[in-house]
Parts: structure tokens; sequence; C-alpha cells
């Protein structure tokens, strides 16, 4: 069973989501979407759980090795550009306070979720960005 710890480094708090979590690099990690499954129909309110293995969550601004807080993109066709901030709107909302998380009000229809783990200045950190999930919301 995957144990999650609390870990208070120079008075901030981090959430660590395994052992390796200050260990390893962008290769050996995963970021995923706990739920909703890929093809599931849900109602809305949708709550989307965020998944994390090989590093840590750390909010924005803190500059510590192998961490990072999630970005959830909504219906977003292109991958954010390498190297440069992860837009901020509706369809790039931003975790920044090393929130795991979020419930989201969908209009009903088909939707496509994918969550991007940037660095402390909203930078994707190459290769941690989940699969495409796309749900139909009832």
């Amino acid at each position: 069973m995957k144990k999650n710890v609390i870990a208070v480094i120079g008075g901030t708090a981090f959430l660590l989501s395994s052992a390796l979590a200050f260990a390893g690099d962008a290769s050996s990690s995963a970021v995923y979407i706990i739920s909703p499954k890929d093809g599931e129909t849900v109602k809305g309110p949708v709550t989307v759980q965020f998944g994390l293995k090989g590093w840590g969550v750390a909010p924005a601004g803190v500059a510590k090795e192998n961490t990072g807080h999630h970005h959830l993109l909504v219906d977003v066709e292109a991958a954010p550009a390498a190297g440069a901030p992860i837009a901020k709107d509706d369809n790039h909302i931003h975790f920044g306070g090393g929130q795991t998380e979020t419930t989201l009000k969908l209009t009903p229809g088909k939707h496509t979720l994918q969550l991007v783990l940037g660095d402390k200045d909203h930078v994707p950190v190459e290769g941690l960005a989940s699969q495409v999930v796309t749900i139909n919301v009832e």
C-alpha cells in the first residue's frame, strides 16, 4: 500500500507521494489522473483526483529538487510550450498551493483532462504529464 507522508522543510509543508519523492528523475516518475477514468460518464460537478509517483508536491514558488505542483488542462488540444510558464485561464487551471484534487463545473458533453507537473515558476517539468483522459458529463 502506498503511503503519503507530510514533511516540513524550512517551515514549508510538502506532500511526498512516495519514498522516492526526493530521488529519481522525470523518466522514472508518473503523473496521472486517479479519477475520473478515461471513457467514464459522470454527473457534474466532477471531482478530479491527481496522482503523482516518484516526485513530491510543493507549492508554487518553492524551489526543492524533484518537487512541483499540478496544472489541469481542460479541453486543451496542444501541450504547453516547453520552457515557458503554463497559461492561466479557464482551460489551464493552476494548483500552486499543492492541491491534489479539485471539483469542476463542466457543461454536459465530452471533455478532455490532462495533468501537467510544473516547477516553482509554472514551467512544465519535461516528461511529467498524464495521459489525456476523455470523459462524458451528463
